[in-house]
């Protein structure tokens, strides 16, 4: 974990459960940092299902490239993390890491390497240090069980400043099933896959076809809706495991209405996790809900509202309480979407400061102050256009930001 102060808006990591099919374990490996944990290794049962969604940077890391590649084999037998190293910009010494670490885990495990998956996070271009990690598997898996998420939470971070995890319990045609999971991410946060990692598991059955499509779904109003600083990691990983330890009905169809609550329980644990991100973003004190309305589609809906979250003017404004909406009118300005001046609304806190390209001269200012004092801010814009619309979460631009990333080779 970071050396930094604890994010404001932290939130302690709650109870998480034991997941049938899953078993984890973690050590300090000393990748690059000392005396914390930094290597995780999680086992699961024999017929897990697996989905996932990566980054879209076009500089990805030699662990992306592997897990795309075996990501369509629909299988996976256990998970290999570093923190620390990103090995990104590697060169061949980055996929030989990748290489030789999966072949190890998977003589380890005793699966083929093709069911190993792997994540590293941390700074880009130095060298993953592999045959510390292949010194480490014995006494990880001597340490796998199924009480160990806690621990594996931690080992996962980089320059987060609190663990992040979320359980759920939810069914599938009326036999409980389990959805956990846990994330690192701080900065370098503007998902488009979907440094951020994200795994979550299930106990479910489910086969990979179904696990893809709802990921693939889910994904668009949960992570790939925050954003800390505009910036897309090379690493963005999100891997959905489903261990099939429960004996529900099988179901090969998203759209089966016995999957329904499933699939609502999978957003909300996304949509939680995500939250948590932000709430940690480098050098945070406030959260930004942005609402938009009124767009000419909900496409269109999302880039303005992206625009406004990855505004350093409004992300200013905002660490100095001040309620600009003129930088909100010029993030819809700039985003290169229909918008019409005229026509414009913007609202903070649900009180209207502007409406149809004017601003209100009796709203209440003194509220919409106060408002701006708290840790949660709410921006809504009404572009009175058509139906799209959109909510985007975002955090505001302190000096703890540049002071974090000015430092983090170093630290």
């Amino acid at each position: 974990m970071s050396s930094y102060p604890v994010s404001p808006l932290a939130v302690t990591l709650p109870e998480l459960c034991p997941v049938a099919g899953v078993k984890l374990a973690s050590v300090q490996a000393g990748l690059r940092y000392t005396g914390r944990l930094d290597l995780s290794l999680m086992e699961f049962a024999p017929n897990t299902t697996v989905a996932g969604v990566f980054t879209k940077n076009k500089c990805p890391g030699a662990p992306i490239d592997w897990c795309r590649k075996i990501l369509s084999r629909g299988k996976a037998r256990g998970l290999l993390v570093n923190a620390g190293i990103a090995n990104v910009f590697t060169g061949q010494a980055g996929f030989d890491a990748v290489k030789y670490s999966t072949q190890a885990a998977a003589k380890t495990i005793n699966c083929a390497p093709e069911e190993i998956f792997v994540a590293s996070t941390g700074v880009i271009g130095e060298q993953l240090p592999y045959q510390k990690i292949i010194n480490y598997l014995p006494e990880l898996y001597s340490k796998l069980a199924s009480d160990q998420w806690k621990e594996t939470a931690q080992a996962i971070l980089t320059t987060d400043t609190f663990a992040k995890g979320f359980s759920l319990k939810t069914d599938i045609d009326n036999i409980p099933v389990t959805i956990q999971g846990i994330a690192k991410g701080s900065g370098m946060i503007a998902p488009d896959m979907a440094t951020m990692l994200c795994f979550v598991t299930t106990d479910a059955k489910l086969p990979a076809t179904v696990l893809q499509k709802l990921l693939n779904e889910k994904v668009k109003t949960t992570f790939n809706s925050i954003t800390v600083d505009s910036d897309t990691s090379t690493s963005d990983t999100l891997l959905l495991f489903a261990t099939g330890q429960t004996p529900n009905t099988e179901i090969n169809d998203i759209d089966d209405p016995r999957l329904s609550n499933f699939s609502n329980a999978l957003e909300k644990l996304l949509q939680e996790l995500a939250l948590l991100v932000i709430r940690d973003g480098e050098g945070v004190t406030k959260l930004i809900e942005i609402k938009v309305e009124g767009a000419v589609n909900n496409e269109s809906a999302f880039k303005i509202g992206q625009s406004i979250g990855n505004s350093p003017l409004v992300k200013t404004a905002i660490t100095g309480e001040d309620a600009n909406w003129g930088r909100v009118v010029m993030a819809v300005g700039k985003a290169g979407e229909p918008a019409d001046r005229d026509l414009l609304s913007v609202a903070i806190d649900n009180i209207w400061v502007a409406k149809q390209g004017e601003v209100l001269s009796d709203y209440d200012q003194d509220k919409v102050n106060k408002h701006m004092q708290e840790q949660v801010i709410k921006i809504k814009v009404n572009l009175n256009l058509g139906e799209g619309h959109a909510k985007i979460w975002s955090c505001n631009l302190t000096q703890g930001y540049i002071e974090i990333n000015g430092s983090y080779l170093r630290s």
